[in-house]
């Protein structure tokens, strides 16, 4: 069994009690105690293993405290008070926790309220990010019935100089992978020779660096692909779950647990329609959810019930919640992610696909979708349950 699974576990009442009221050192000792006891299963030690990385990673996660972030947000909005922060704080719209007994917020808290909330993005004077060229893309593969782009990219990877220390240096970057949305795949080259590539087929490809490096440069491969993608219209009562699929809950993130089918039987109740089924779940999760940066995955624990309870999550967190629901309700779905390459911006995406014939794979992005769900564009949030646009690199 792969250990992260062991996320799903709960934690002893005196460690999770320590661990919630901030007190860490408190929760590391007690580990210790209980790793050291015979009579502690191996599941439980195992989990209380994860819980020792969980705890070194948070307090980097959430470095600020509540005088700190404010003084970080009227930077940008001047009149912006603490009373105001405590109910951004209570709608969960500012990412907390306790640490020491006090509020700490999270390093990307305020990007995460200019990044969805307009009123705050106004009130900043940041301008929100234009989806002329998703409203394009749209209108051009509901015209045509597919699309298609040809990408070149260029990406790298570089050591901080402050960081940089003389040594065995190993690096791996992302390259396409063999998918269904991407074709005529060629690596043009790298600087330095990258020493292997992981192959066309593999589930995450990459090419991998070594060097024993005496001064400070960057990595970089240089690769270019068609991204072709169909127009698909899933209709309601028209489609049937493939038998020759099967539908895995064996990953460590996408299992069955007690609050997580009691969301899917609530979401879907008697409908036998996969169609239908896959909507309700793809509407879940871009109507109910709110998109907010996470904080490292390895410290949300169970990322789909994360995602469910808590009502919010990024790319990555939304498309595990709906892959889950998805294997929950019997329609196969998988993962897909990389990179969004649009002419405008690009960045690291995460987005999902699910299986119903007789449109076989489609594409969900609930991210994307919760995005144009938020700003009233009901054509684009349509197109996102069912479709992708061509501005993809799937890596993985």
């Amino acid at each position: 069994m792969n250990r992260l699974s062991r996320l799903c576990l709960p934690l002893p009442e005196d460690v999770a009690q320590a661990r919630y009221h901030g007190d860490l050192a408190r929760a590391s000792r007690l580990i210790e105690r209980y790793l050291a006891r015979e009579e502690t299963p191996e599941c439980m030690k195992e989990r209380l293993i994860l819980e020792q990385e969980v705890l070194k990673r948070l307090p980097g996660n959430y470095p600020y405290t509540e005088e700190e972030g404010l003084a970080l947000v009227r930077k940008q909005i001047p009149d912006f008070t603490m009373e105001e922060l405590h109910e951004w704080e209570d709608r969960g719209g500012a990412d907390w926790i306790y640490l020491n007994g006090e509020v700490r917020l999270q390093d990307r808290f305020f990007d995460s309220m200019l990044k969805v909330y307009p009123q705050i993005a106004e009130r900043a004077g940041v301008p929100q990010a234009s989806s002329a060229d998703l409203d394009e893309n749209v209108r051009d593969m509901k015209e045509h019935g597919e699309a298609v782009w040809h990408i070149r990219l260029r990406t790298s990877v570089r050591i901080r100089d402050e960081h940089f220390r003389p040594g065995k240096v190993r690096v791996w970057l992302p390259v396409p992978a063999d998918s269904l949305n991407m074709e005529n795949i060629r690596i043009l080259g790298s600087v330095p020779a990258y020493i292997h590539d992981s192959g066309a087929e593999s589930p995450s490809r990459t090419v991998y660096f070594a060097e024993d490096m005496r001064e400070n440069h960057a990595f970089t491969v240089e690769y270019e692909y068609d991204s072709r993608v169909r127009y698909v219209r899933p209709e309601e009562g028209k489609g049937w779950i493939p038998e020759e699929v099967p539908v895995s809950l064996k990953e460590p993130q996408i299992m069955d647990t007690p609050f997580l089918r009691a969301l899917c039987e609530e979401l879907t109740g008697t409908e036998t329609d996969p169609v239908r089924i896959a909507r309700k779940i793809y509407d879940f999760c871009t109507k109910n959810v709110t998109y907010a940066f996470m904080r490292e995955y390895m410290t949300l624990g169970q990322i789909p019930e994360y995602c469910a309870s808590q009502l919010k999550g990024d790319c990555g967190v939304q498309a595990l919640l709906f892959i889950t629901l998805c294997c929950l309700a019997g329609i196969p779905a998988r993962w897909q992610s990389g990179l969004f390459i649009a002419p405008s911006r690009s960045g690291n995406h995460d987005w999902a696909m699910f299986c119903i014939e007789p449109y076989g794979w489609m594409f969900a992005d609930p991210s994307f979708g919760g995005a144009a769900y938020r700003a009233g564009n009901m054509e684009r949030h349509e197109f996102y349950f069912g479709n992708l646009d061509t501005f993809r690199m799937a890596a993985n």
